[in-house]
């Protein structure tokens, strides 16, 4: 009897990469060797708008253990400008509060930032704007949104179902400027090399080493493949590192200027506020019509975001709407104001998160227009196919997601009247339930390659340029190879994280693990045609990720649904979340280990966007004010209590050889709406502007008592 080999994906598998990090051996970007490194600390502009009119050095440079200070005067010139957020000091323009203006390079960190501190710098100041308004008159529509999307869509006669429906909802909701904050900073270590192949080596923390070969080569003059990037352990992103940044041409530029010598860049936590990217503030109206029956009829999303006039970044904020629920009459559209601050960019889930935090209030507060539970409301409109294509889905289980939810979640416990349910000591707490729905896009990004070589007695090497930014791509990656190569993963030998692998493109739109995965699959493939099954030691096989013929005949998607129980002081407005349960379609899970650790992160943040984070910025000076753990607030400990994630058992054949969809983002879509719509069921109290702070509450709870 043939014994069949435990097959590895499906498995929680405990972290491959789990007892490195834990003891400290896992190298993360900063912490590479490198020999006897300089420091570099940023200048930063003190203005929001204008030019450096004159500049003095004299005391930075006088200091002991100063290499050098650049400016836009001496810096070694950029091959390419063309990236006006990338094109870093090759004027005396600013364009934001915080843009570097200048750079010290010396012997310790510490003396980079004194030295920094006596660099004296003027500016012609020039008026600046950073007030996002849905009022202003110089609104525009961006060619396209995030990643290639249209605009605005149309699809029947939006003004006529509104104006003939008997149940409407029309609100405005808005999401403050958010921002990523990994737990590891932004970091990059430079090297240039006189000779060799390789003239710039680059330690960075990134999401994708490949992309910034690409972007950072022709920036400095260089062919890609004499760059090389390295980055086998990222300590967090959620977007943020996703591309590369300013710092990382600073570190090329601050080497480039002390030949021979390696230097090291981390951004502090407060510059991180300034120069990591960070979400777009929203201004969104939401107009829902329906019949008595809770149908919807009509929906209408329209969207007024920021962008940046070093840079244009326009978030997908309202795409989601067009294909979530069953109104035949569908108008979405997005509008940015071009303003005097940082360049916006990837924050976990870009645009379906802001967007479904409107969309799954407005839904909220339909069901109660229309007398209907909440759950119900969203299965009555839930359509056979995709409203905005036709197409069939490749998997839409959200009713499932919703009817277990609810059974798991007690829902049927829920107070039907808001503010009713009271209890704790004198019945101070005010007890609620919300629920909301998620859904995010299955993308598949070609682009990836994979080699695999066996290596002799059963051992295997798979090589592919793919990161793990702590999401668990070692393992997970792993577990894929050895089912492809019918092998145990301890027999294979996983390398990413390098720019001198085989290209993978970006960890990044929860596409990461479905497209290095297919990719390996692919070369496990073209292995067994070119070797068979019995090869010999030092027989290797590449391929690139396989074609899918169902890429355009099904529409692709993950759902979830969350739910989240508050409890409201009915005194103070303090809001507590004890429960939060999130229940996902997402096709075949790889490790239930590593995605429950995804699915609930991103509850975390979607928690920490309902309850705390706002950035603040000053009209005034263009600055973030609480750019600090201080005073941006973010969830802790205390604040998650009983947080869980379970899933549907299933495997999408439409989606790759896998089966699996996408995790990363879902679980932060709809979670803050589940938590702001359960603020509702506690107080009656409706919150449109996040964050659900308790002065948004006092004034109703006050007439509540009265």
């Amino acid at each position: 009897m043939t014994t069949l080999r435990p097959r590895a994906v499906g498995t929680p598998m405990e972290r491959l990469d789990g007892p490195a990090k834990v003891t400290g051996t896992a190298r993360y970007a900063f912490e590479q060797p490198v020999e006897n490194p300089l420091y570099v600390h940023p200048l930063q502009s003190t203005i929001a708008r204008g030019r450096v009119s004159a500049v003095d050095t004299e005391d930075a440079e006088a200091c002991p253990g100063v290499a050098c200070v650049l400016t836009h005067h001496d810096a070694p010139r950029l091959a390419d400008t063309g990236d006006r957020e990338l094109a870093v000091l090759q004027s005396g323009r600013v364009a934001f509060r915080g843009q570097f203006v200048g750079a010290v390079v010396a012997k310790t960190p510490e003396t980079a930032r004194h030295a920094a501190s006596l660099v004296r710098i003027a500016y012609e100041v020039e008026p600046h704007d950073v007030e996002l308004r849905a009022d202003r008159d110089d609104l525009y529509a961006p060619d396209s949104v995030n990643p290639s999307y249209a605009t605005d869509s149309d699809e029947g006669d939006v003004d006529g179902a509104m104006t003939g429906a008997p149940v409407t909802v029309d609100a405005v909701y808005t999401t403050p400027m958010e921002h990523n904050n990994p737990m590891e900073p932004h970091t990059t270590v430079a090297v240039w090399q006189p000779e060799g192949d390789v003239r710039l080596l680059l330690y960075a923390s990134t999401q994708s080493v490949h992309g910034v070969r690409t972007t950072l080569a022709p920036l400095f003059g260089l062919e890609k493949d004499q760059v090389r990037v390295v980055s086998p352990h990222v300590g967090g992103g959620f977007g943020s590192k996703g591309m590369p940044h300013a710092h990382d041409v600073l570190a090329g530029l601050c080497a480039k200027a002390v030949p021979g010598r390696a230097v090291k860049l981390a951004l502090t936590r407060q510059q991180m506020f300034t120069l990591a990217g960070h979400r777009t503030p929203t201004i969104q109206r939401l107009r829902l019509g329906a019949d008595a029956d809770g149908r919807l009829s009509a929906i209408a999303h329209e969207v007024v975001e920021r962008s940046s006039t070093v840079k244009e970044f326009a978030e997908q904020t309202a795409t989601g709407t067009r294909m979530m629920y069953a109104a035949p009459n569908r108008r979405t559209s997005h509008r940015l104001a071009s303003l005097d601050v940082p360049v916006p960019s990837w924050m976990r889930a870009p645009g379906e998160c802001p967007g479904f935090f409107a969309l799954e209030c407005a839904m909220d507060e339909l069901a109660v227009a229309c007398g209907l539970d909440p759950i119900e409301l969203r299965v009555r409109n839930d359509p056979p196919e995709d409203p905005e294509t036709g197409r069939p889905w490749s998997g839409r289980r959200l009713v499932e997601c919703l009817r277990e939810g609810a059974r798991l979640f007690g829902w049927d416990r829920r107070p039907t009247a808001p503010g009713t349910r009271r209890e704790g000591p004198g019945g101070r707490e005010l007890v609620g339930l919300g629920v909301a729905s998620a859904t995010y896009p299955y993308y598949e990004m070609p682009g990836s390659e994979a080699v695999i070589r066996y290596e002799g007695e059963g051992r295997w090497t798979v090589r592919i340029g793919a990161a793990d930014l702590g999401t668990g791509t070692w393992t997970t990656l792993t577990q894929i190879a050895a089912d492809a190569l019918d092998a145990a993963p301890e027999d294979v030998t996983l390398l990413i994280g390098d720019s001198a692998l085989p290209a993978a493109t970006v960890a990044g739109g929860s596409a990461g693990l479905a497209s290095w995965g297919s990719t390996v699959i692919g070369a496990a493939r073209a292995f067994r045609e070119r070797h068979g099954r019995d090869p010999d030691p030092g027989a290797e096989a590449r391929s690139g990720m396989p074609k899918n013929p169902d890429r355009k005949t099904y529409a692709r998607h993950s759902f979830g649904a969350h739910f989240a129980e508050v409890r409201v002081d009915a005194d103070t407005g303090e809001i507590r979340v004890p429960r939060m349960l999130g229940v996902f379609s997402a096709g075949r899970i790889v490790n239930p280990r590593t995605a429950r650790s995804q699915f609930v992160g991103g509850m975390t943040m979607g928690l920490s966007m309902a309850l705390h984070e706002h950035a603040v910025m000053d009209p005034h000076t263009g600055h973030v004010v609480n750019g600090d753990f201080a005073d941006y607030h973010i969830a802790a400990h205390a604040d998650v209590c009983d947080m869980d994630a379970t899933w549907l058992e299933e495997e999408d054949p439409h989606a790759n050889p896998m089966g699996a969809r996408g995790i990363g983002e879902i679980g932060i879509v709809g979670s803050p709406a589940a938590v702001v719509n359960a603020v509702f069921n506690a107080t009656g109290i409706r919150v449109r502007d996040l964050p659900a702070t308790p002065d948004k509450l006092l004034d109703g709870l006050d007439a509540l008592r009265a």
